[in-house]
């Protein structure tokens, strides 16, 4: 972990300091190698290998469905009607657009339907989701949102950051769908809560926020090596 080891000593070096960005501070090393990963490289310069992409995918759409878990404990844990409306709205985007984008790559890929649905985790898969669900039921709103964050923040930064559209539509669309102004608005809104919440929490619980947030973005490192491992 890098920077200050307390938001209070971060705060007080920066003005208008955000709970998120010292989050993401700490988080380093992990933050850049996953927004500048080969894996990431690869699929927007369009040169990533179908196996390998499909390989991945296979591994997301099962962790997908722990994500769409993490939002629903998210949706009870908010702590009003509003929060509760926009994560819910988040969900629907999930099990629908992104749902439809899933089944259209796999048959694309070739790859078959016994394959993605009910598909093998991989051991890194199994962690990130042990770890996003303990977060969840272990702890409250700012748990979930310092686990929820950091995966959704990461792929907009890198999806950002690719100037030009592959060719291939499962490469393009999967950039599309994490750089849309709708996915956008939610990561920046996600953030926001977790900046009031997480700075709003006693010394000892941000310490415990922090080292989620940092093991998340851990795995997202791994969840992209282990795609590029048989490669």
């Amino acid at each position: 972990m890098s920077g200050p080891a307390s938001f209070e000593e971060y705060a007080a070096e920066r003005e208008g300091a955000r709970f998120t960005d010292w989050l993401r501070e700490r988080s380093e090393p992990h933050w850049t190698a996953t927004t500048t990963h080969r894996f990431v490289e690869e699929l927007g310069a369009g040169t990533l290998s179908e196996q390998v992409f499909a390989r991945y995918l296979v591994q997301d759409y099962a962790f997908v469905e722990t994500l769409v878990s993490l939002v629903g404990y998210g949706v009870g844990q908010a702590p009003d009607m509003e929060s509760k409306a926009r994560l819910t709205a988040f969900l629907s985007a999930i099990i629908g657009d992104e749902d439809d984008y899933f089944r259209r790559s796999f048959e694309a890929l070739g790859v078959p339907e016994s394959a993605w649905s009910d598909p093998r985790m991989n051991p890194t898969t199994a962690g990130f989701r042990d770890l996003l669900l303990r977060a969840a039921h272990e702890g409250g709103y700012a748990e979930t949102l310092a686990v929820l964050v950091p995966v959704e923040w990461a792929y907009l930064e890198w999806a950002s950051a690719i100037e030009e559209s592959p060719e291939a539509f499962y490469l393009a669309e999967w950039i599309e769908l994490h750089t849309i102004p709708e996915f956008e608005a939610t990561v920046e809104w996600l953030r926001s809560e977790l900046d009031e919440h997480g700075s709003a929490c006693s010394a000892r619980r941000q310490a415990r926020l922090d080292a989620l947030f940092s093991r998340a973005m851990a795995f997202e490192v791994g969840f992209f090596d282990t795609a590029l491992e048989t490669a």
